[in-house]
């Protein structure tokens, strides 16, 4: 496995700067939906959406991705007021004990402005700002941190036989283009990080070969997510359930973070939190003679 020497860029939080690439940050996920692929209804209800985001404080995470429509493959579009209803008080309610930094998981621009009135800190947008046009507006003027991730399609077709002529090439021209896009809208490019967007409209091989090569994403001069946790290409592999995927998790995680990714997404994030500081101890030993 080739250790990458991991860029470290600070970007801009409320009223703090929030700086990546120091060591590998763990977001942990907060559904709450009833749907979706790996933890649908687990925290649907207030209470228990609440009870688990203190669980994920309490454990280590360094980032909370709020969301409140599933985007697992074949999944259906959310309203807006039902989406804005599951997540907005619950993120309220996370202020009323944390400052945790909170990036709500969404596509639509009115969910995105409630979210950060609220007081969540970022934006995480599937989509790329390709569903809303009102987007990216909303992360310029707000000038939060921007997680633009590539997806073949919309999550009701991107499983429906993916296929790129270079996977590479053509996932990072996507985020360039995209980058750009933003940028001519007010978003500052500083503020932007890049998500290649594992499991949305990959095979098992596509997602396979984005885990090994993950480095790639490094020309794009951004931090890079990687949120792999659960997902079926494990599961394809492992022939596991997706609660029964956590050992494959921290595998491709593991080499996630030797190939500099700053930021992984997770469901378990005391199990993760523990193989991240593993791994950031190893990739810390390169430089020692």
């Amino acid at each position: 496995m080739t250790v990458r020497r991991r860029p470290v860029y600070t970007l801009r939080l409320r009223s703090r700067p929030w700086v990546l690439g120091d060591r590998t940050q763990v977001m942990g996920i907060v559904n709450v939906t009833p749907d979706s692929f790996s933890d649908g209804g687990i925290c649907y209800e207030p209470d228990a959406a609440l009870l688990h985001a203190r669980r994920l404080i309490e454990e280590g995470a360094d980032i909370l991705d709020i969301g409140g429509e599933s985007t697992r493959p074949f999944s259906d579009p959310v309203a807006l007021e039902e989406e804005i209803e599951r997540v907005v008080p619950l993120i309220r309610r996370i202020r009323e004990f944390s400052d945790i930094p909170i990036s709500i998981d969404t596509t639509k621009a009115e969910t995105a402005r409630r979210a950060l009135e609220a007081g969540a800190d970022i934006v995480n947008d599937v989509s790329a700002l390709g569903f809303d046009p009102e987007m990216a507006s909303v992360a310029a003027e707000t000038r939060v941190p921007l997680i633009v991730m590539h997806m073949l399609g919309t999550p009701k077709t991107m499983q429906q036989s993916p296929r790129y002529d270079s996977l590479f090439s053509e996932i990072v021209a996507f985020l360039e283009e995209r980058i750009r896009f933003a940028v001519e809208r007010g978003v500052e490019r500083s503020q932007i990080i890049v998500d290649p967007g594992i499991g949305f409209g990959k095979s098992v091989d596509h997602n396979l070969r984005l885990v090994r090569d993950l480095d790639v994403f490094h020309v794009l001069e951004r931090p890079v997510l990687f949120g792999a946790s659960r997902k079926r290409f494990i599961g394809t592999v492992l022939d596991r359930p997706p609660q029964e995927r956590e050992v494959g998790t921290a595998v491709v995680n593991t080499f996630a973070a030797a190939a500099g990714a700053h930021i992984v997404r997770v469901h378990d994030v005391g199990f993760h939190r523990q193989a991240a500081a593993m791994a950031d101890a190893v990739r810390g030993a390169w430089s020692t003679p």
